[in-house]
């Protein structure tokens, strides 16, 4: 199956949340975890980023949670 850009960064955002909500993290301690900035963070959280995060990106959140950067793209 095929599935639109939006699906992919459905699943990213879905992801990032669900992987900072878990390890008890607010928006600002990931965006300084990962030396980018909480707008850019509740940006990316919110829909209101659309093809506007690298793999560099989501590389530096995935180590600020202390994932593997493979888990962002679980369904």
């Amino acid at each position: 199956m095929i599935h639109n850009d939006n699906y992919y960064y459905d699943v990213l955002r879905k992801n990032i949340k669900k992987y900072r909500e878990l390890k008890g993290l607010t928006q600002q301690q990931l965006a300084d975890k990962a030396g980018i900035s909480m707008n850019y963070i509740a940006k990316i959280e919110s829909k209101k980023m659309q093809r506007g995060f690298t793999i560099v990106v989501l590389g530096r959140i995935a180590d600020a949670l202390n994932i593997d950067i493979k888990n962002l793209f679980d369904k």
